[in-house]
């Protein structure tokens, strides 16, 4: 089998992400601008490329002035970096179960590797046709490791924000069309 292409379904996918808050609650938010690729031979996934792209600007905490202080210099730095991208590379388990996905994720400027545990949700047509295949992953990284180091202390103790993000994303991913040659009937 060679390898085939599949686009991630941006009306049908979703990052989010969450951290602890003044260390007694959580906030959660999305990035609403995901947009990327998978190329795979699934009887040899040893050669996989995974290649996702996040808009910054598109983050969406439901609070606008806390929205436009993460796209700033303290926190991501939309107009320096204004993407995420994350370029898997292999995968450990069975793909059409449970497995781990390894990477490498770029965040304001610096790359790490990054492991996410991922699930198959389903496989099937849709009804115009098109193959799709869903999947949810789910991970943790340190922001500091990434350099975004902004924080507060509290009076109480403690910190503004924490340190540990944990992400999680529902994938849906769409069979590439292979395009017909001009004049092929």
């Amino acid at each position: 089998m060679a390898a085939e292409r599949w686009n991630i379904d941006p009306a049908h996918s979703h990052v989010e992400f969450s951290v602890r808050h003044l260390m007694i609650s959580t906030v959660k938010g999305t990035f609403k601008d995901v947009t990327g690729t998978v190329v795979a031979d699934e009887s040899d996934l040893s050669a996989v490329s995974i290649d996702v792209t996040i808009q910054v600007a598109s983050i969406d905490t439901r609070q606008p002035d806390r929205d436009t202080h993460l796209k700033s210099p303290d926190f991501f730095d939309a107009a320096k970096y204004p993407t995420i991208t994350y370029k898997g590379t292999h995968i450990k388990g069975d793909h059409m179960s449970e497995f781990q996905l390894h990477g490498n994720l770029t965040m304001h400027g610096v790359t790490k590797p990054v492991a996410l545990d991922v699930t198959a949700e389903g496989r099937g047509k849709d009804p115009w046709g098109n193959e799709r295949i869903g999947y949810s992953a789910s991970g943790k990284i340190d922001r500091r490791d990434f350099g975004l180091t902004w924080n507060q202390a509290l009076e109480t103790g403690g910190v503004a924000v924490g340190h540990e993000v944990k992400i999680h994303i529902d994938l849906e991913i769409v069979k590439a069309v292979a395009e017909q040659p001009v004049g092929a009937a």
